[in-house]
């Protein structure tokens, strides 16, 4: 998730159509709140719980540069990527 100024929030879910509305909606306190952190602008899926954990601290670990780099490879212009899972 980022927000309108560029901040990155990293985490993962079990259910992202939730928790993207949850971070859309505000409703959980926190980071994401704190910055807003609205725009779904890269995700990745899996079946592997400990392997998503780890993706997640893999990533959480990486320079802005490379979490950047990740994020154009698949979505150049930062669109919000959850427009296209809500149709």
């Amino acid at each position: 998730m980022a927000s309108e100024s560029g901040t990155l929030y990293i985490g993962m879910t079990n259910n992202l159509l939730r928790r993207i509305l949850e971070h859309k909606s505000g409703v959980m306190k926190g980071f994401t709140q704190k910055y807003g952190c609205k725009k779904l602008v890269y995700y990745e899926e899996g079946d592997d719980v400990s392997g998503a954990l780890e993706r997640e601290k893999q990533i959480k670990r990486w320079r802005r540069s490379k979490k950047e780099f990740l994020i154009r490879s698949i979505n150049p212009q930062w669109n919000d990527l959850s427009d296209e899972l809500f149709d």
